[in-house]
């Protein structure tokens, strides 16, 4: 599976850092791991497992601790810390920075940054951030929109009626995310998030009329920028020899990145409304995730005729 990073630059433009030293350096400087390390059992001089890939963040407690240490102390362990040269250090809160940990940032060029953040707030936030831009992903030939709250990947055959589907979707009061490519990131164990690749972002192709721009035709509240991927449909032409399901006991699933998402097969023939069958499908699947499923209500109360008859 691909490595992905991201630009200390980046991070610094979405966060508002500040940079104290070595800002020469930023440009070439990438993050290439999510997680982000307070280094409190590094200062007392336990190095063993240290992420040195990592961002550190330095708060109130870790600048309580070095300010209790004498100068010299604090020199080696700061120095002890910068020499595995990790990508940078931000401190919180704005405060104050000790010479030693500037000597120590120049000595192995790791530059320090500031934020006026609180300390748990900015990694919090930097661990989102990081999670979603450095997840696996797979760009996937499909229409993505929302219904209902809920993520719809509609897929199929070129020509089977995807981008049609998704703009009836659109007139009717939902939202688009992606026209045929989208890119795909699990950014959980749990969750997949798809959105569209930038070039084509917001745009629909549909055959005979050419490249459509919804947000234009039909407002900021047609689109959106990206969702979840909570269930995927997969439209196909009608198929006389193929038994489709009836009753929606046996549930399918497709595998994306290793997580097993509900999916429906849908065969696509003259005169059914794709739409509103994908608006039932979404509504469907949030009545099953609430914990209803229709279909096995039907035959539990099969059962119960049918025993009370005996």
């Amino acid at each position: 599976m691909s490595t992905f990073s991201v630009s200390l630059q980046q991070i610094i433009d979405q966060f508002a850092l500040i940079p104290v030293t070595k800002e020469d350096l930023i440009s070439e400087i990438t993050i290439t791991t999510a997680d982000v390390n307070r280094p409190g059992l590094q200062l007392t001089g336990f190095m063993e497992f240290f992420g040195y890939n990592r961002i550190q963040v330095m708060g109130n407690a870790e600048m309580a601790y070095l300010r209790s240490l004498t100068k010299s102390e604090r020199t080696n362990r700061l120095d002890t810390i910068f020499k595995t040269q990790f990508p940078c250090m931000v401190v919180a809160r704005r405060l104050e920075i000790f010479p030693e940990m500037i000597e120590a940032s120049n000595k192995y060029c790791v530059p320090i940054l500031t934020t006026e953040d609180y300390t748990s707030a900015f990694i919090s936030g930097l661990f989102r951030y990081l999670n979603v831009h450095l997840a696996p992903r797979v760009t996937t030939h499909g229409v993505l929109v929302e219904v209902y709250g809920e993520g719809i990947l509609i897929q199929g055959e070129s020509g089977v009626g995807k981008s049609e589907t998704a703009l009836e979707i659109v007139k009717r009061g939902h939202r688009l995310i992606a026209d045929d490519l989208v890119e795909i990131r699990r950014v959980s164990d749990t969750t997949l998030l798809g959105n569209a690749p930038d070039i084509i972002r917001h745009f629909i192709e549909i055959r005979g009329i050419g490249l459509l721009d919804v947000k234009n035709l039909y407002g900021v509240g047609s689109v959106k920028m990206q969702e979840n991927v909570n269930l995927v449909i997969n439209l196909e032409i009608w198929d006389r020899e193929k038994n489709y399901e009836r009753i929606g006991i046996d549930e399918e699933y497709t595998d994306i990145l290793g997580i097993k998402v509900p999916s429906h097969t849908i065969p696509v023939r003259p005169g059914r409304n794709l739409a509103i069958i994908v608006e039932v499908a979404a509504m469907n699947y949030r009545q099953r995730e609430m914990g209803y499923n229709a279909a096995r209500h039907l035959v539990d109360r099969a059962f119960d005729i049918v025993g009370d008859s005996d």
